[in-house]
């Protein structure tokens, strides 16, 4: 199968596939896989142009709000820390979209950008989870990391200017407003020159820098992915033609729909599944995958 814009060949089936087995075991981690999909793309479809970056973020917009909705249902979304990574990273989605476009068409410059941001967080989300397991030692697991009583949700939340708080299986959870919206800000920047949502780097942030219990924010994760991917697309398809780049921008639909779609089954799936396996396995399957993927980045 051909598709005009991108130019890429391959059959229909293909994006399906590698969408649904990504977004399965990414979606557990409250990130989209489309950090993941963007070296697919760019390494085995041979699609390089800035476009890629908006496709990737149809990918997002078609497949996310299964997730959410899987979430929702588990009564593991907490509403005011989507609002609030939100509020930061949209306005950064725009700024990293324009830089993307003037500063970073080049391939190789936006791969090996993008490359060592990935190994940063991974590295460091690794880390972190193996030094807490080694705190721990034969101690049993914390109420986070254990995957009994897997049906209570996120019971009390709080929220004001300056903190948000929140109870997740009997423990209360704290941090301060302000620190959110500065990592979301940053993160919607390096979103909109990747073309990712963010979650692939702000679902460790929560995680290892905040310390925020994953299975709580997974769904939170997801929703300002969703919304900062929407808001990537309106730049890319309507806003890039005034930065005068004469690199194409426009997504192209039909390719990123079809990751979508495959994506879709399978974050609902994951989301599904998540809150039965333990916090400490999604942290580490989530390191070693944005690992994995700085690895492709830096092969090229």
């Amino acid at each position: 199968m051909e598709f005009p814009v991108s130019g890429v060949e391959t059959p229909f089936w293909v994006p399906i596939a590698v969408g649904f087995i990504i977004s399965y075991f990414c979606s557990m981690g409250g990130i989209s896989g489309a950090f993941l999909i963007l070296p697919f793309q760019i390494s085995f479809l041979g699609f390089t142009s800035p476009a890629v970056s908006a496709t990737n973020l149809v990918y997002n917009i078609v497949s996310v709000p299964s997730g959410m909705y899987g979430y929702f249902r588990e009564r593991r979304m907490v509403w005011p820390l989507a609002a609030v990574v939100i509020a930061g990273a949209l306005p950064g989605v725009f700024a990293g979209g324009w830089i993307r476009l003037v500063y970073l068409p080049n391939p190789d410059t936006f791969r090996y950008f993008f490359a060592w941001v990935l190994t940063y967080v991974g590295g460091r989300l690794v880390y972190d989870t193996i030094r807490e397991a080694a705190r721990s030692g034969s101690a049993s697991p914390s109420s986070e990391d254990s995957p009994r009583n897997p049906d209570r949700g996120v019971e009390t939340v709080t929220s004001g200017w300056h903190h948000l708080t929140f109870v997740f299986r009997g423990r209360e959870y704290r941090t301060a407003v302000w620190s959110i919206t500065l990592i979301s800000l940053a993160v919607g920047v390096l979103g909109g020159i990747c073309g990712l949502g963010g979650g692939a780097i702000m679902a460790p942030f929560y995680v290892a820098v905040l310390g925020l219990p994953v299975h709580a924010v997974a769904g939170a994760s997801l929703m300002s992915t969703f919304v900062v991917s929407a808001g990537g697309i309106l730049f890319y398809q309507f806003l890039a033609p005034l930065t005068r780049s004469e690199a194409a921008a426009a997504p192209d639909w039909l390719l990123g729909s079809l990751f979508g779609i495959g994506g879709m089954v399978g974050m609902y799936l994951g989301a599904r599944s998540q809150r039965f396996v333990p916090a400490r396995w999604i942290k580490l399957m989530l390191g070693f995958l944005v690992l994995f993927a700085a690895w492709r980045y830096f092969r090229g």
